[in-house]
């Protein structure tokens, strides 16, 4: 992948990882837009980083993506990057009826619906520039962690749609590539850290991943992920009960 001079839209970008994979794209020299679902979050990384582009839109409700589509095509028509960040998750248990079932697919609405949303409602302008999608999945998308089940199935499915995508358009000049990241620390990891779980840093995750670009690599597997797919090949039923293992104690108590 080219990593200067380009214009490079990041979904999820106002924090955690997004903000530093923005961070990093601009310092290349690159034109970069990041979104957010918060207005105040956005204005404080406007203040800190006045060279960063910040636009406030919602990857889980479809009308705010069209409406952050329509804006770019005018303001940005040069797009030819688009990293699809944006994701939530969250512990949960499913053995016990969910008291809100529309918030029960919350994860779904934002970690998939809402990078097939984005894909389509850009991939018109990708395509004229010969552009670039990269789709943030996990390393979860191949061994699930059980006490977070719908984010990991989010995952797998988003590793399942790009795999699809990257065929569709292998004759139509359009990159695809997924990052698959470990559990890395952010706001959105805190649980983990409560206990130990292994995690890297977003400068380590950065370092990492630009070394896959820099190389040509399609699909991204930074540190654990990596082992993560060697075990599954080895020893699926082993790693499952051992992801299992460590993560029960995550499972929330029935409200």
């Amino acid at each position: 992948m080219k990593l200067t001079g380009r214009t490079i839209l990041i979904t999820g970008g106002s924090a955690g990882i997004g903000l530093a994979f923005a961070l990093k794209f601009l310092e290349l020299g690159n034109t970069v837009i990041v979104t957010g679902r918060r207005q105040a979050v956005l204005d404080a990384v406007k203040a800190q980083h006045p060279n960063l582009h910040t636009i406030q839109s919602d990857i889980a409700d479809p009308e705010q993506i069209a409406a952050l589509a329509a804006r770019v095509k005018v303001e940005f028509p040069a797009l030819d990057v688009l990293m699809n960040n944006a994701g939530v998750g969250g512990a949960m248990n499913l053995r016990f009826s969910a008291s809100d079932l529309a918030a029960l697919t919350s994860e779904v609405d934002t970690n998939l619906s809402g990078v097939i949303r984005m894909t389509s409602a850009l991939i018109d302008v990708l395509t004229t520039n010969h552009g670039t999608v990269i789709n943030v999945s996990s390393g979860l998308a191949l061994v699930p962690l059980p006490s977070n089940a719908i984010y990991s199935a989010t995952k797998a499915a988003v590793h399942s749609y790009t795999q699809s995508l990257r065929f569709q358009l292998e004759d139509s000049g359009v990159e695809v590539i997924e990052l698959m990241p470990p559990a890395v620390r952010t706001d959105m990891t805190d649980e983990f850290a409560e206990h130990d779980f292994p995690m890297i840093s977003t400068e380590e995750l950065v370092r990492l991943t630009f070394a896959g670009l820099r190389a040509g690599r399609s699909e991204i597997r930074p540190g654990q992920s990596n082992q993560l797919a060697f075990m599954r090949r080895l020893a699926p039923n082993f790693i499952n009960r051992q992801l299992w293992k460590a993560s029960r104690v995550l499972v929330p108590a029935a409200s």
